[in-house]
């Protein structure tokens, strides 16, 4: 099993965190895969084989930490990537939220 879950929507409250920049004040670390629950079901496979896939976007995944679980927001297929080159972390920005 890659992930530790696949849900399909965000089960945490809003957190405000919608642009790059915002993002960008969250520093990154290292999650394991098997840590993460997904936010969604579907993977584009041409977000996946894309070469340039983070060229406008942030070069991190993101994750939101809520109730003892991490929920990957963002870069699905960053991680999907990870997994088939059979690396067991992901370098993500990991956003604490409170219960």
């Amino acid at each position: 099993m890659i992930f530790q879950a696949v849900g399909e929507g965000r089960p945490y409250p809003e957190h405000g965190y919608e642009t790059t920049s915002q993002w960008s004040a969250v520093p990154p670390r290292q999650v394991r895969l098997d840590e993460l629950t997904t936010t969604r079901r579907t993977l584009d496979l041409d977000a996946l084989l894309a070469d340039d896939s983070t060229f406008f976007g942030d070069l991190f995944a993101h994750v939101v930490e809520w109730r003892g679980r991490m929920y990957l927001e963002d870069g699905l297929h960053r991680a999907v990537r990870a997994a088939l080159h059979q690396r067991q972390v992901l370098h993500a920005r990991v956003l604490t939220l409170p219960d």
